[in-house]
């Protein structure tokens, strides 16, 4: 199993190389399709502006790509903003994202702080990928979420709301917390939606 991450200029690459190959998968880091193509597994991680986000994915050629493989039955798992960026549209500077999930992107509602920084559990959680986490903590750092269909939406956690925190349909998964940075109980679910998903 060879693991592509997408170098968009906006994702923790190291760490997500690292926690890969902890699993046993080789990841490589790369913003060549070319490169990408040839690999079994797309990994889209990220850390920042939604706007900032696509259009780097377009600058570098990669956007097209990215929905061509995920529509060709390619297993994609986005990671933060990685995860939005799938979705069609984001409040976030009033962007398209790339389209290849249902759903838009919103900011945290409620009176809390934001960005939503640091352990949560998953309080809610369903189908075959998330089996098995119910209450158990990852990290997370955002100020945005998915507002996702029922049909995708696989996990949730409560911040000012309940909201998406997982997602996985067909070949595609996504997290909104980083499971690179979430010890074993991140390492775990990493190397099930490799099963899962690939």
């Amino acid at each position: 199993m060879r693991a592509g991450i997408v170098d968009y200029r906006m994702g923790n690459l190291a760490s997500v190389s690292k926690a890969l190959e902890r699993i046993g998968v080789d990841a490589f880091v790369s913003d060549q399709s070319g490169d990408l193509e040839r690999a079994d597994l797309i990994v889209l991680p990220g850390v920042g502006n939604f706007t900032a986000g696509m259009e780097n994915l377009k600058r570098l050629s990669l956007a097209g790509p990215l929905v061509e493989w995920a529509e060709s039955g390619k297993p994609v798992v986005g990671i933060c903003l990685g995860m939005q960026l799938l979705f069609e549209h984001s409040e976030e500077g009033n962007t398209d994202g790339l389209g290849i999930l249902e759903g838009k992107v919103s900011r945290i509602a409620g009176e809390v702080k934001v960005p939503h920084m640091g352990w949560n559990e998953i309080a809610s959680a369903t189908g075959e990928l998330f089996e098995g986490f119910l209450g158990r903590h990852f990290y997370f750092v955002h100020s945005y979420v998915c507002d996702s269909p029922g049909g995708q939406s696989r996990a949730e956690t409560e911040y000012g709301e309940r909201f998406t925190s997982g997602i996985q349909r067909d070949g595609i998964a996504g997290f909104q917390f980083h499971p690179e940075k979430s010890g074993e109980n991140g390492l775990k679910l990493l190397a099930k939606s490799v099963e899962v998903v690939a």
